[in-house]
């Protein structure tokens, strides 16, 4: 049986964290959070029964797009074992302990990895497991990781490896140690722990932001489908929608609902090519920062960022996460939902 590639590992980690709606959910690899599955979570762990958690997962519970579960190991499991965010099967499209995978912890899967160091953080290629006592996350270059984690932003989430050094716009987590899956395959897979990192994880686009979760965009299409990897989909009408969901490397990537009065009758994903986004962020716009925003983390800002006479320019764009600064200096990483256009 064939392995995964460190790529995919990344490109499918990376997408999770960008492009859905996620919640730490204890045991949990990858679960739409909806019908049976609310009741299922709620009571198959301790952690879970707790009655802070259990209201969490209660008001993640039956959405449209659903929140997907997760917790640390199960994100990695979960994405080995075929998860693919199709929101009609019971595990969002993973199986059970398959593709050579077994049902081991955090604890366990670090002593089951080649290579584990305490040192040599700059060498980490992409896909490694990075691991701390009761916690693992997945590494994907340029100093980053992927983790799902109840610290921060309660999910699925991008940040900087504290043994690397930290990164504006990323919260930043020291692990312990760091070794390759056995699971996976990590020839040709890149290099570069710091600034200089060489890996390049997918992205929705390139130096531009398209359409982001919130937009209203123009449909252009007649089809939509019932998952972001669906091989048939069903006729419907063109028009306005907004973006509820992302799956950056999917067949499908943009999941779209009707807006009353639009023209549209979409309720689906669809293909990048039947949107049409107007005014988009790109790499060089001034923007201004809209009252209220926070860091695209969550954390906060001084009050001066949010005066009508500062404008910022963009420095960089990675989906919805835009670099903004002055004079080439980093102000801070924001969600583009967060900005406003002015040039």
């Amino acid at each position: 049986m064939s392995k995964m590639t460190a790529k995919v590992l990344v490109d499918k980690a990376v997408d999770i964290a960008k492009n859905y709606k996620t919640l730490y959910v204890m045991g949990c690899f990858g679960a739409p959070l909806t019908g049976s599955n609310v009741s299922r979570y709620c009571n198959n762990h301790s952690y879970n029964k707790n009655a802070t958690r259990t209201a969490m997962i209660k008001a993640a519970a039956n959405q449209s797009p659903p929140v997907f579960g997760f917790d640390c190991v199960c994100l990695i499991k979960g994405i080995l074992w075929g998860w693919d965010g199709d929101a009609s099967r019971t595990y969002g499209g993973a199986g059970y302990a398959i593709n050579g995978v077994p049902d081991i912890g955090a604890d366990t899967m670090i002593t089951k990895c080649t290579g584990v160091s305490t040192t040599g953080w700059d060498d980490m290629v992409i896909g490694e497991a990075v691991w701390m006592s009761g916690h693992i996350g997945i590494y994907i270059g340029d100093g980053l990781a992927v983790e799902c984690s109840p610290k921060w932003e309660n999910k699925v989430q991008i940040t900087a490896v504290g043994n690397i050094g930290s990164k504006a716009g990323y919260n930043t987590r020291r692990w312990t140690k760091h070794g390759k899956l056995p699971y996976v395959d990590y020839t040709g897979a890149s290099t570069g722990g710091g600034s200089q990192g060489t890996t390049q994880p997918s992205k929705p686009s390139e130096g531009t932001v398209g359409a982001c979760v919130g937009d209203t965009v123009t449909f252009t299409g007649n089809k939509h489908y019932v998952s972001s990897n669906a091989l048939n989909g069903s006729a419907c009408k063109p028009g306005k929608a907004k973006v509820t969901a992302m799956a950056g490397n999917a067949k499908h990537p943009y999941h779209l609902i009707k807006v009353p009065g639009g023209g549209s009758t979409v309720y689906g994903w669809v293909d990048a090519a039947d949107i049409q986004v107007e005014g988009g962020i790109t790499v060089g716009s001034k923007v201004k920062v809209n009252k209220g925003a926070k860091t695209y983390t969550g954390g906060g800002l001084a009050s001066f960022v949010y005066t009508n006479t500062n404008t910022y320019t963009v420095i960089q764009v990675d989906g919805d996460r835009v670099v903004i600064g002055q004079n080439g200096v980093v102000t801070a990483a924001v969600n583009s939902k967060d900005l406003t256009l002015v040039g």
